[in-house]
């Protein structure tokens, strides 16, 4: 199942800078274990913002939620989740 899903991340203010970049860090090695999973298809940031909205696919939205709690920074984030279906017009469907 595919979901398209949308995260904007609000650090506390004060927090220490270097936990920060080891948060980043943190990040950025368990989005490319997930993606490398298969599980995180796509991603695209918001320009302006620390936001981004993503591709993933899972069995379900149980196992979603299991990869995105997995974030290290997942308690600084808003999520919110899409299920997406197959659409009947889809152009990558009917060419």
């Amino acid at each position: 199942m595919e979901f398209l899903v949308n995260i904007e991340i609000a650090l506390p203010d004060g927090l220490d800078p270097h936990q920060v970049d080891r948060l980043r860090a943190a990040e950025r090695q368990r989005a490319a274990e997930l993606a490398q999973a298969g599980v995180l298809v796509r991603l695209w940031r918001v320009p302006g913002r620390w936001a981004n909205w993503g591709l993933w696919r899972t069995r379900g939205e149980p196992d979603l939620q299991r990869a995105l709690t997995s974030l290290p920074m997942y308690q600084y984030m808003s999520v919110q989740i899409h299920p997406l279906h197959p659409h009947p017009n889809d152009p990558a469907q009917t060419a």
